[in-house]
């Protein structure tokens, strides 16, 4: 282990740590997809604000039919009908059955509906054959949300669901945090951007686009910048980038190379560092700081390096910023299909792979050797990762382990 190498869990706590979320908004309801809750919230109102009925049919008292079969018919005298916002002013007694239809008020002295398929109906008489017990196809005041109870949680994500939900609650503005606004800097005079005339030795910037997918995935807002390998325009660009941006996250010129600025222009620009370089592969060239107190990510240039790096630190804490509860990658328990040995227990081993479903249990490919060493290749056909964690010599051929879903 190298002096002053970071380890891995140590790099992430200390990101997550040292970052805050950003400030917030108030935004009407319809514009909150896939925001992130600012706070607590709380139902307004009841939803239902009845007693419901979840069916068409008759509202009924239940022990009336209790005893209903179709050889034992049930006779019930229908007095009246309720339907959604027109409920009736009648009771249900012995004897009677109001027709009721879906979202309706429950009529006084029923207990149950019972469907209209269960009944035969001849003018203004109704015969059950089928009973339905106290509370059947009834959905119970405050069921979906009760008055003052908690309905989402500060820091989750607002799903399509939860807005429904909170529309129900009856609200319509929602306390939201800021988007971040993200500038992502590729250094190399190598490096072109797709659709410029190709050249030999040169490559197109596929880190660039590979990150911004990933940042666009969480409803940031990337700027994209290419940049030679010359330090006075990697000082303006960065420069430039931290004061009209809320992070930073730069790719190649991480390492201790002859061309590998980067580092040394944030020390000049003033950067706080907090580490550089961490006990994780693929990825150890990553770096971490706060610059005018704000975050920046430095990520090495190599595709699955750089992709590592950015999904195990900078996601993590670009998710803190953007203020998730949890700012990780979802998981999911799988069998590991082939066992796997850690080349150093003193770091943490990331390895990409897919998912193959096989006698009801998931279980995870890693990527073949041949497909790591092509790198963008294996960078396109991941579906998850796991980790074999620091201290940890092997995985076994049929451990359940977690494993972070990209897809």
């Amino acid at each position: 282990m190298k002096k002053g190498v970071t380890g891995y869990e140590e790099a992430l706590k200390m990101t997550l740590e040292t970052i805050s979320p950003l400030g917030r908004d108030q935004v009407d309801l319809p514009e909150c997809t896939d925001r992130i809750i600012a706070d607590d919230l709380y139902a307004l109102v009841n939803s239902p604000s009845i007693d419901a009925s979840m069916k068409d049919g008759y509202a009924v008292r239940s022990d009336e039919i209790e005893q209903a079969t179709h050889e034992n018919m049930v006779r019930l005298n229908v007095i009246g009908m309720a339907a959604a916002g027109v409920p009736t002013d009648k009771a249900v007694s012995n004897g009677t059955a109001i027709r009721i239809l879906t979202g309706a008020k429950i009529p006084d002295g029923a207990n149950a509906v019972l469907a209209e398929e269960f009944v035969v109906r001849e003018g203004d008489v109704v015969s059950a054959f089928e009973n339905a017990e106290p509370g059947r196809n009834i959905l119970p005041k405050g069921d979906d949300v009760e008055a003052g109870k908690r309905i989402a949680t500060k820091g989750s994500r607002l799903s399509p669901g939860m807005i429904g939900i909170l529309a129900a609650a009856g609200h319509s503005k929602l306390p939201v945090y800021h988007r971040p606004r993200l500038a992502i800097v590729a250094t190399g005079d190598e490096l072109m951007v797709p659709g410029q005339p190709f050249s030999e030795g040169k490559l197109y910037a596929s880190n660039l686009y590979i990150l911004n997918s990933w940042c666009l995935r969480y409803g940031m807002t990337p700027t994209l910048s290419l940049v030679s390998d010359k330090p006075e325009v990697i000082t303006e660009k960065l420069a430039q980038a931290i004061a009209t941006h809320d992070a930073v996250i730069t790719i190649g010129g991480a390492w201790t190379g002859d061309r590998d600025f980067v580092a040394n222009t944030l020390k000049a620009l003033g950067w706080k560092q907090l580490f550089h370089r961490i006990r994780m592969g693929p990825g150890k060239g990553v770096g971490f700081g706060v610059l005018d107190q704000k975050p920046v990510f430095m990520l090495p240039g190599g595709p699955p390096s750089s992709l590592m790096a950015f999904l195990q630190i900078a996601l993590p804490g670009l998710l803190r910023l953007a203020g998730h509860n949890k700012p990780f990658l979802p998981r999911m328990m799988v069998k590991l299909s082939e066992k796997l040995i850690s080349r150093d227990m003193k770091w943490t081993h990331f390895v990409y792979g897919s998912f193959r479903a096989e006698n009801e249990h998931t279980f995870f490919d890693p990527a073949p050797l041949r497909l790591v060493a092509n790198r963008l290749k294996a960078i396109a056909h991941a579906e998850g990762v796991i980790a074999i964690p620091e201290g940890v010599k092997s995985l076994s051929a049929g451990a359940v382990i977690p494993a972070q879903l990209l897809v």
